[in-house]
């Protein structure tokens, strides 16, 4: 979300004492722990993570109940409300995040084996620079694990809210594989809202 507009981040603000119950009622919760489940190479069992545009940590929440705890675990989120949500729920966990308050290409931490960025690009002023800077989050032979907003009628009706944009299938990915990475896997949400709303892929950094 790099130069988020500081209205958006005070919209976040204010959804963010129900956003987590939100994700779940809606299924997206559910949508991540499918999209992690799928077959493909795992994450090690020594994993360092980062989950940009974190919000109150849905999908690192499907990572470690997944995969386990990671070694380090790192939310960037602009705001501080969602950032403590998010804390608190991985703490129940029994994981300890490390918060960065900000935006991407804002805030910096050291490269990750994995990097879980769900519904962040779309809010960047260019998706091609976000997607390089989550690149530089990633170390070399490290994981993208991105889910971005797809064309349908129900982002049109969330767009009123959140201003978002949306990519095809075909356009988002050409613009990962411009970043730099290699496409591993794209996945299609089976049910309830995510299903309308989301895709998902797997890309690696090359080594």
């Amino acid at each position: 979300m790099s130069d988020a507009p500081q209205s958006l981040t005070n919209r976040y603000d204010s959804a963010a004492g129900k956003w987590r119950d939100k994700m779940r009622t809606l299924g997206y919760y559910d949508g991540y722990l499918g999209f992690l489940c799928e077959p493909g190479p795992r994450p090690g069992a020594h994993s360092r993570v980062i989950d940009v545009g974190a919000g109150t940590a849905a999908f690192s929440e499907a990572w470690v109940a997944v995969n386990g705890t990671p070694s380090k675990l790192t939310l960037i989120e602009p705001s501080q409300a969602m950032l403590d949500r998010g804390a608190s729920a991985l703490r129940a966990r029994g994981v300890a995040p490390r918060l960065l308050r900000g935006t991407l290409g804002e805030v910096q931490d050291d490269p990750a084996n994995e990097v879980l960025a769900a519904h962040v690009i779309e809010h960047c002023p260019d998706p091609a620079l976000a997607l390089n800077q989550l690149k530089s989050l990633t170390v070399r032979g490290g994981r993208l694990r991105l889910v971005v907003s797809k064309p349908h009628w129900c982002n049109a009706i969330i767009w009123l809210q959140w201003r978002h944009r949306t990519f095809g299938k075909a356009e988002i990915r050409s613009l990962v594989k411009e970043a730099g990475f290699e496409i591993e896997s794209d996945y299609a949400f089976p049910s309830g809202p995510p299903s309308r709303t989301s895709y998902g892929l797997v890309a690696r950094r090359p080594d």
